[in-house]
C-alpha cells in the first residue's frame, strides 16, 4: 500500500497543533492548583481572610484555565480514531488502558472537586473545603500521571508484546507499563515544570500589582509563596530533567545523539557541546565543547561511551534485517500457523517494527534491496539541529529560573519585595518564559522520537488513517482557528480578571491591617507573610 507522505505530514501537524495548544493550559493548571492549596492551608491555620481572598482570586484564574484545558483536551482523544486509526488498532489495547484510567479515576476526581471548590465555600467547613482544594491539586497530578504513563509507553514500550494471531500489541505486564522508567521520569519532570509555571504566573501578576501600587497586601503574600514554591520547583525541574535525560540515554539513544549533534561515538569521557555551527552536510563544522561533561550528563560515568548517530544507524540496519526475518515468519504464521515460524517469530518480533520502516519504499518488504534497507536505517535519525537548539533553549531557561527565584526568595526573606521597581517590571515580563521552556520540552520529547509513533514498534507514517489531503486541510484549519479563538478568549478573561483584581465580599474591611501568622514558626519568610 503506497504511503501518502502529505497525508502523514498533515496528520502530524494537526495532532501537534492541538497537543501544543492544549499544553498551554495544562502546566498552569498543575501549578495553580498547588498554589491555591498552599494559600488556603495558611488561611485555615491562621483564620485570616486575606488568604481566603488570595485563594479565591488565584482560584478564579485557575478555573478559567481549567475550563480551556478541558475544551482543548477532549478533541485530542478523538484524533486517535480519526487521524491515527491504524495506531489505535495496533496498540490501542495498551495505550487505551492508562487513558481510560485517567478519565475514570483522575479527571472525574479533579472535575468533581473543582465544582466543590467554587461552590462549597459556604456549604463546607474550613477543613472540609481545604481537603477539597488539595484533592483538586492531587486530581490534576493523577491526570498528568496516567497521561504520561501512556506517553511514556510510546517512548519505551515495555510490558507488552505483539500477538501474531490478533495482529496487535497486547499488555503482558501492566505493572511494568505503570512503572516504566521513562514514564516516571517524564511525570516528575513535567509536573515540576507545571509547578514552576504556576509560580512564575503568580509572581509576575503580583509584581504587576506591586509595581502599580495595587492590592499590595495580597500581592506581597502571594509573591512570598510564589518565590518559595518557585525556587523548589526550579531546582526540581533541573534535577529531574537530568534524570529524564539519563533515562533517555538508556532507552532512546538516537534521540540523545541527535540532541547532542553527536554524529560519531565519543570516547569516554564524552564532552558536552555548548554551541555548534552545522555545515552543508548537516555535521558540525565548529563546536564549543566542555570536556567530560557530556559523559557525566548522559551516562553518569567517565568510562562509558556516548553512542553516535552513524553507529546507531548501522545498528538500525541490523535490526531491519532481523525484522525482515520476523516479518517473513509472521507471513508464514498467518498463512498456515507454522509452529517453526512461531518459534522464529518469538525470537525476532522485537525488531518487527524496524522492518515496517521499509513500507515507506515498497509494499513487499521481504524483497527490499540493500539500498532501501540503508535508506530506512537512515530514516531513524530525527532532524538534528531543531532538537539541538531547542534543548539548549529549554536548559538555559531552566538555569535562569533557578537564579530568578533564588533572587526573589532572598529578597522576600529580607523583606525587600517592593524596594526595586525595575526588578518588579522585569519579573512581569518573564511571564511567557515558562511556556517557551515547556513547549520546547514537549517538542523535544515528541519530535525527537521520530520516525516512530511508538519507539521501535510502529513507524509514524504507517500509523495514520487513510484520509484525503482535503479532509486534513479543512480539519487542520478548523482546529487552528478554533484553538486560536479559545486562546484569545482565555487571555481576554485572564486580563479582565487581573484588571478587576481580587474580590471577596466576606473580607473584613480592617482584616489586612493587623495580619499576623501566629500558627507558623517564626522565620524570615513567615515574618514576611505576616508583615
Amino acid at each position: 500500500m503506497p504511503i501518502d507522505s502529505l497525508v502523514v505530514d498533515l496528520s502530524r501537524w494537526q495532532f501537534a497543533a492541538t497537543a501544543m495548544y492544549h499544553f498551554i493550559f495544562v502546566p498552569l493548571t498543575l501549578g495553580l492548583s498547588f498554589m491555591m492549596a498552599i494559600m488556603e492551608s495558611v488561611y485555615v491555620m491562621t483564620g485570616r481572610s486575606v488568604w481566603r481572598k488570595a485563594t479565591l482570586f488565584w482560584g478564579t484564574l485557575f478555573g478559567i484555565n481549567f475550563a480551556m484545558g478541558v475544551a482543548t483536551g477532549i478533541v485530542m482523544e478523538f484524533q486517535f480514531g480519526m487521524n491515527w486509526s491504524y495506531y489505535s488498532h495496533y496498540v490501542g489495547d495498551v495505550f487505551g488502558a492508562p487513558l481510560a484510567i485517567e478519565g475514570l479515576m483522575a479527571f472525574f476526581l479533579e472535575a468533581t472537586f473543582v465544582g466543590l471548590f467554587f461552590f462549597g465555600w459556604d456549604r463546607l467547613s474550613k477543613i472540609g473545603h481545604l481537603v477539597v482544594t488539595w484533592l483538586v491539586a492531587i486530581g490534576a497530578n493523577f491526570s498528568a500521571l496516567w497521561i504520561l504513563i501512556a506517553n511514556g509507553w510510546m517512548q519505551n514500550p515495555v510490558g507488552a508484546r505483539f500477538n501474531p494471531d490478533t495482529m496487535r500489541m497486547e499488555i503482558t505486564d501492566f505493572i511494568a507499563v505503570i512503572f516504566n522508567p521513562v514514564a516516571q521520569a517524564k511525570f516528575v519532570h513535567t509536573v515540576s515544570a507545571g509547578y514552576l509555571c504556576g509560580a512564575v504566573f503568580v509572581l509576575a501578576i503580583s509584581a504587576l500589582y506591586l509595581a502599580k501600587g495595587k492590592h499590595i497586601e495580597l500581592a506581597k503574600r502571594s509573591m512570598v509563596v510564589a518565590a518559595s514554591f518557585g525556587l523548589a520547583s526550579a531546582l526540581s525541574v533541573v534535577v529531574l530533567g537530568d534524570e529524564s535525560g539519563y533515562v533517555a540515554t538508556e532507552h532512546q539513544k538516537m534521540k540523545v545523539a541527535a540532541i547532542e549533534a553527536s554524529f560519531h561515538t565519543e570516547p569516554a569521557p564524552a564532552p558536552w557541546t555548548v554551541l555548534a555551527i552545522p555545515g552543508a552536510d548537516g555535521t558540525p563544522i565548529w563546536q564549543l565543547q566542555v570536556p567530560w561533561l557530556g559523559g557525566l550528563i548522559t551516562t553518569r560515568s567517565l568510562t562509558e561511551e556516548l553512542d553516535g548517530i552513524n553507529e546507531l544507524v548501522a545498528r538500525a540496519d541490523e535490526r531491519i534485517r532481523s525484522g525482515l526475518v520476523a516479518y517473513q515468519a509472521l507471513e508464514e504464521i498467518r498463512a498456515d500457523g507454522n509452529a517453526e515460524a512461531r518459534a522464529v517469530f518469538e525470537q525476532t518480533w522485537p525488531d518487527l517494527g524496524y522492518a515496517l520502516l521499509l513500507k515507506r519504499y515498497r509494499a513487499d518488504v521481504e524483497n527490499a534491496t540493500d539500498a532501501e534497507i540503508a535508506q530506512a536505517a537512515a530514516d531513524t535519525v530525527p532532524s538534528v539541529w531543531p532538537l539541538f537548539w531547542t534543548f539548549r533553549i529549554m536548559m538555559g531557561l531552566g538555569f535562569f529560573f533557578i537564579a530568578f527565584f533564588g533572587v526573589w526568595f532572598y529578597r522576600a526573606s529580607r523583606g525587600w519585595i517592593e524596594t526595586n521597581r525595575q526588578f518588579l517590571w522585569f519579573s512581569v515580563f518573564t511571564l511567557p518564559l515558562p511556556w517557551i521552556a515547556i513547549e520546547s520540552g514537549w517538542f523535544i520529547a515528541e519530535f525527537g522520537r521520530q520516525p516512530w509513533v511508538v519507539e521501535g514498534v510502529l513507524p509514524t507514517f504507517y500509523a495514520a488513517s487513510g484520509l484525503t489531503v482535503l479532509d486534513l486541510v479543512l480539519s487542520l484549519s478548523f482546529f487552528v482557528l478554533l484553538y486560536t479563538a479559545l486562546l484569545i478568549v482565555m487571555v481576554f478573561l485572564m486580563i479582565r480578571t487581573v484588571k478587576a483584581g481580587p474580590k471577596d465580599k466576606f473580607l473584613a474591611a480592617d482584616d489586612e491591617d493587623d495580619f499576623v501568622i501566629a500558627a507558623l514558626p517564626k522565620t524570615p519568610v513567615t515574618q514576611e507573610l505576616g508583615s
